[in-house]
């Protein structure tokens, strides 16, 4: 499978992540955005998106592993991927018809989206 996950760039970024290698994906608290943490498993591919000005795809990561021990809020550690060559805007995501059903253009402020195979390759190049 494969999620996107969007961050404010100004809380914590992609280039946080990048630093750190590592980190626990928290402050969700979305029922829909849980769910989607909660079906998440190692090795799931995830997409880093920048809210705020920037509104763009930026980089790449992998569930490194989930700990549902609390099965409301599910502890999801993630590790860092690699930058996308070029970010893809929110712009060039709303023209594209593989998005037209999206939770990514359809519920705007939804933190964790699932992506297809083909949205997911579409985005990365992968």
């Amino acid at each position: 499978m494969h999620y996107l996950l969007k961050t404010e760039p100004t809380v914590y970024s992609f280039a946080n992540l990048q630093r750190d290698k590592s980190t626990i994906w928290d402050g969700v608290t979305n029922p829909v955005a849980l769910k989607h943490l909660r079906q998440m498993q190692k090795g799931d591919g995830l997409l880093i998106y920048h809210t705020g000005e920037e509104r763009q795809a930026v980089g790449t990561a992998t569930v490194e592993s989930v700990d549902a021990t609390d099965p409301r809020v599910p502890l999801v550690k993630i590790k860092v991927g690699k930058a996308l060559s070029k970010p893809v805007t929110l712009a060039e995501i709303k023209a594209h018809k593989l998005f037209s059903d999206s939770p990514l253009v359809r519920q705007g402020r939804l933190s964790v989206v699932p992506l297809t195979a083909e949205q997911w390759k579409w985005i990365t190049g992968e």
